[in-house]
């Protein structure tokens, strides 16, 4: 039998996406032959009260990926991402491919108390880029009772987090990590800006 192509999914707020979202979603596709990766923008992002607007997500995520090929974006009307409702969909789309999920470090901890957890950890690779202040230890020590070990990888921008890029932008600062497409579609559109 023939092996089954192997699809990335990349499920998170993107608010905004930046360096660290993209060389992880490029690493991934080296280190774990993936054919592609979909960043799955998450309409309410999980945890998080105030976000950019969803529209305004997508677009910042369309300009990151557009010079890299193997990229893409999806956009579902689920509010978050749920084993119950989002994975059965993605199944449907891709019946032909092997599913694999990408996660950063930071969401680890949390994805224990997701319901239905453990049909998406029994049926799927996990890919976890660890983030500044996670180390592959902690990790593996996170993840002993998962029924697969998951594939880590080392981050090339692991101090980069839209947190810091959301206050250096309203702080009138410089953001790191902030790619330039990114960067202009924010001054077009006024985001991420406080009024002092």
């Amino acid at each position: 039998m023939k092996n089954k192509t192997r699809i990335g999914i990349y499920s998170g707020s993107f608010d905004p996406i930046h360096i660290g979202h993209i060389t992880f979603a490029l690493q991934a596709i080296n280190e774990a032959g993936l054919a592609k990766v979909y960043f799955l923008p998450e309409r309410m992002p999980r945890d998080k009260h105030v976000h950019e607007h969803f529209g305004h997500r997508v677009a910042m995520v369309k300009r990151a990926i557009k010079p890299h090929p193997k990229l893409a974006i999806l956009e579902l009307d689920d509010r978050t991402f749920s084993v119950k409702r989002t994975l059965p969909k993605l199944n449907k789309m891709f019946n032909d491919s092997e599913l694999v999920f990408l996660f950063g470090s930071d969401k680890i901890p949390g994805i224990a108390n997701w319901p239905d957890v453990d049909r998406l950890l029994k049926s799927s690779d996990i890919i976890i880029g660890l983030r500044e202040g996670t180390g592959v230890n902690q990790i593996l020590g996170q993840t002993k009772d998962w029924p697969k070990t998951p594939v880590i990888i080392g981050s090339y921008w692991p101090a980069v987090v839209s947190t810091k890029i959301r206050q250096s932008l309203q702080n009138g600062e410089v953001a790191n990590g902030l790619l330039k497409s990114v960067s202009s579609y924010i001054k077009q559109n006024w985001l991420y800006i406080s009024l002092r």
